[in-house]
């Protein structure tokens, strides 16, 4: 049986319409934990709740993590933050606890409390954590991490980092106001695919790049629906173990549908980012960083399969086209989705079947599978690469058959995001993918979302950050309007 950490109806009311006031934490509400997995030195509040000594944890002790999100995806973000043995699971939150999916969880960490609610979490035992994880719903992303942040907490998200532009703008501020560790969950980051990247352009081997890219045609979960649905859909039981109305956190309500939860919240783009947010993150984020992309001036789809207005099309491809950035010349980056939309990529690629019968484009092939990944058209070079942490190699063009036997070699790290995380948290290192980095990357592809949902070439305003051509397509930077009651998230940076 699970036991719940919960407050009553009463004490929630005033937990969310004062929790920045009293920082949610008061002296009858703590929960003891044994003295040799406590802060090394503690965090120490005035009477007014404001933090006058932040809790600072030891090289030498472990890392008190607090875990929101624990079953699907967020029970393997828990299993591989403990699994480096620098963490203590003190605390699980799920707005679903106690279900079937987050029982495995909660059944290996035993001895951690248990919330449906992530307030609660931090008023009970706000100064008990060093670090959160969140790996909820996209949507759900941004309010867990600023009431974090704000409470000095460092934090791991999963990717991407928000739903929306805003959202991200704003954890950007703070980031810097809260000086905490940060690290978005694009793992591969941390690995040889970072290292490789970063010391090819650093020598020169890539350069002068004005072509990428990107593919991921595998099935999702929306292939296959009705394309003219005009509505959501409603119907069905609402788990015993799910609070639906706090599942929307600051969005607006809609009655519960099964295909809302378990993950078919990617498919909406009310609550998910789609194809585009889930796999660009471990395809574009080496090329973003190390060739200084930031944000894209317009955003162009050149295809929309089955298109309409609720979830994500059954195949896309988007481009996206970067300003020069210093000697660096432009470049159009294409993002290719849907199991019947594969890209062409150049003569020996290597490890694929050729569809014969396709018509391309002279020194092109068409595959009839292809592996996630991206091509790079540099200067004399061209490079494939998959996603995550796998590195890329050059294609034996007749440039690129001299260069390969003598390519330099790069650092390699045994290091993995999680732990990097960790170790920043205890103050060892600096994160790879922390927020100032993996933000304006979730930024591009919020505004590659506005683009398949209203099917419109998107002209953007780098400088000021709007976008200039739809007044409709600017105000989706900002979101929705927070639901009454959550107007204060969005206020602590």
């Amino acid at each position: 049986k699970v036991k719940i950490m919960k407050k009553t109806n009463e004490e929630n009311k005033i937990s969310r319409r004062d929790f920045i006031r009293k920082s949610g934490v008061s002296i009858g509400s703590l929960i003891v934990l044994p003295s040799h997995i406590l802060f090394s030195k503690k965090e120490i509040r005035d009477a007014s709740g404001k933090v006058i000594q932040k809790a600072v944890v030891s090289p030498n002790d472990k890392v008190n993590l607090a875990c929101c999100g624990v079953g699907n995806r967020g029970a393997s973000v828990v299993r591989d933050l403990y699994a480096t043995g620098a963490a203590n699971v003190v605390a699980l939150c799920d707005i679903n606890i106690g279900g079937k999916k987050t029982l495995k969880t909660i059944s290996n960490h035993k001895g951690a409390n248990q919330f449906q609610d992530f307030r609660a979490m931090f008023d009970y035992m706000g100064n008990q954590i060093d670090a959160v994880s969140v790996a909820t719903p996209d949507f759900s992303h941004f309010p867990i991490t600023i009431l974090a942040m704000s409470f000095g907490k460092h934090v791991y998200v999963e990717k991407p980092l928000t739903r929306t532009f805003e959202e991200s703008e704003m954890l950007i501020r703070a980031a810097k106001k809260f000086n905490v560790a940060t690290q978005m969950g694009n793992q591969g980051h941390c690995q040889d695919n970072y290292y490789q990247f970063k010391t090819w352009v650093e020598k020169g081997v890539i350069k002068d790049v004005k072509k990428i890219t990107t593919h991921m045609n595998s099935k999702r979960r929306w292939h296959g629906w009705d394309t003219e649905m005009m509505k959501f859909p409603v119907g069905g039981e609402v788990p015993k173990t799910l609070d639906w109305d706090s599942w929307h956190v600051a969005y607006p309500y809609h009655d519960f549908h099964k295909d809302f939860i378990d993950g078919q919240w990617r498919c909406w783009y009310a609550f998910g980012n789609g194809a585009l947010g889930d796999w660009g993150a471990h395809i574009m984020d080496g090329f973003h960083q190390f060739l200084d992309l930031g944000l894209p001036e317009k955003i162009q789809p050149k295809k929309l399969t089955g298109h309409n207005k609720l979830f994500y099309p059954q195949s896309s491809t988007l481009n996206f086209y970067f300003p020069k950035r210093g000697d660096m010349p432009r470049v159009k980056v294409t993002w290719h989705d849907g199991i019947d939309n594969i890209p062409e990529v150049p003569e020996y690629f290597g490890d694929i079947e050729i569809d014969t019968s396709a018509k391309t484009k002279k020194g092109m092939v068409k595959p009839q599978k292809l592996r996630p990944g991206k091509v790079i058209y540099g200067e004399g070079l061209t490079f494939k690469g998959g996603s995550h942490s796998r590195t890329l190699k050059v294609i034996p063009t007749e440039n690129g058959k001299d260069i390969i036997s003598s390519l330099p070699d790069y650092h390699r790290d045994v290091t993995n995001h999680f732990m990097n995380f960790l170790n920043a948290s205890r103050g060892m290192e600096k994160t790879l993918s922390p927020f100032e980095i993996s933000a304006p990357l979730s930024q591009v592809f919020s505004l590659g979302t506005i683009a398949q949902q209203l099917n419109q070439t998107l002209m953007f305003d780098r400088k000021n950050k709007i976008i200039t051509n739809s007044a409709i397509a600017n105000q989706m930077l900002q979101g929705y309007p927070p639901r009454k009651g959550w107007e204060e998230f969005y206020k602590l940076a």
